[in-house]
C-alpha cells in the first residue's frame, strides 16, 4: 500500500531542501487549500501545488 499522506522529510527528499523550508511550503500548501492545522496534505495536493505527476513521486 502507498502512503496517502506527505511528511515534512519527504518534502527534503523531494526537493533538497531543509526541514524547516518543507515545513513551511506544506503550511503554505495548507493555507491555500483552506484546511486546519489539525488536517493533513496528501502527495496528490502536494503533486499538485508543486505541478509534479504523482508518478514521478515514489512514496512507500
Amino acid at each position: 500500500m502507498k502512503r496517502v499522506i506527505i511528511y515534512p522529510k519527504d518534502v527534503m527528499i523531494i526537493t533538497g531542501k531543509s526541514e524547516s523550508y518543507s515545513r513551511d511550503l506544506l503550511k503554505k500548501i495548507k493555507a491555500q487549500l483552506n484546511k486546519e492545522e489539525h488536517q493533513y496534505i496528501s502527495v496528490q495536493e502536494f503533486c499538485t501545488y508543486m505541478g509534479l505527476s504523482v508518478s514521478e513521486i515514489n512514496l512507500q
